[in-house]
């Protein structure tokens, strides 16, 4: 019934936004996080909201039920990515999110796109990463359900979404929630993590975005929330990519994140290109970002993630 639930509600909303029928990834499967209430406190005040202006287009948020969608690429190979677009922890970039899932799904790979709670919708503030931290387990446990290798499973992650990425990678062995089934037994430890336009770092100067508002109120959170302090000898292989001319999560974030990453002498590859901006998704036909896709592409196939 809760599957049959979320695919009407997935269908309902394919046909509200003409963008998405478009996007070439068809009808998803969708699944809820949670099998009951989710962990933590707090509640949206009020229905789910999906942007239509501007920059707030494809973004939701007062998202009450966390949940994902599963895009079955028409040739899969078994390997898997969790997107997590981005948005400050008070929206999600769902429409960008879309952009590059479309992007992997052409390479076989399947895009698993998450609608994880908000901080800015008065959820507590950790709840990302719970919510993270749980689908990226349900994904292992259900691999054979979908074709998945489980050791092929990563996330990728833009801007505040890319934060989220990079805890997974570092801190996907802390428990954020109180384990409730068997799924809860496995590592959500992700094979590699692409932090595209990341937020990473809680420390000045660079403590600048909504993000680090938002994660403000946790105890310890310059440290523990800043993916950088956290990269160790386990931290799965990372790839970044950045625009210099950032002017929201700046570049800076991602040069801490390879420079922990050559400390921890942990693989990592990372392109920063001259001009770019913020919130690219997949990049505009034509521009420099644009390259970073098959970038990507590339470097999976180098770690034997992604085998044509």
């Amino acid at each position: 019934m809760r599957l049959f639930f979320f695919s009407l509600l997935a269908a309902v909303l394919t046909a509200a936004s003409p963008c998405f029928a478009q996007d070439g990834l068809g009808k998803p499967e969708v699944y809820a996080v949670w099998p009951g209430d989710p962990p933590g406190h707090g509640r949206p005040s009020g229905p789910e909201k999906i942007g239509n202006e501007g920059g707030q287009t494809g973004s939701y948020s007062n998202i009450s039920t966390p949940r994902y969608e599963v895009y079955r690429p028409k040739h899969p190979n078994g390997a898997a990515a969790l997107l997590l677009g981005g948005g400050g922890y008070f929206r999600i970039q769902i429409g960008s999110a879309k952009d590059v899932a479309a992007k992997l799904a052409a390479a076989g790979i399947t895009p698993v796109i998450l609608y994880y709670r908000l901080p800015g919708d008065g959820w507590n503030a950790d709840a990302p990463f719970q919510d993270a931290q749980r689908t990226l387990r349900l994904l292992k446990a259900g691999a054979k359900r979908w074709g998945l290798d489980p050791a092929r499973i990563g996330v990728v992650g833009m801007s505040a979404g890319g934060h989220l990425a990079g805890m997974m990678a570092t801190q996907g062995g802390h428990d954020f929630y109180t384990p409730t089934d068997e799924a809860d037994k496995l590592s959500a430890v992700p094979a590699f993590a692409g932090m595209i336009y990341p937020v990473v770092s809680m420390r000045p100067p660079i403590d600048t975005t909504q993000t680090r508002k938002k994660l403000s109120v946790l105890p310890g959170y310059r440290d523990f929330y800043s993916v950088e302090a956290q990269v160790g000898p386990e931290t799965p292989p990372v790839f970044l990519a950045h625009a210099a001319d950032d002017p929201i999560a700046n570049v800076e974030h991602s040069l801490r994140m390879f420079a922990a990453m050559r400390a921890a002498g942990r693989p990592v590859e990372m392109h920063i290109f001259e001009k770019g901006g913020h919130s690219w998704g997949a990049g505009k036909p034509g521009s420099l970002v644009a390259a970073w896709p098959d970038l990507f592409l590339a470097w999976l196939r180098s770690h034997q993630i992604l085998r044509d």
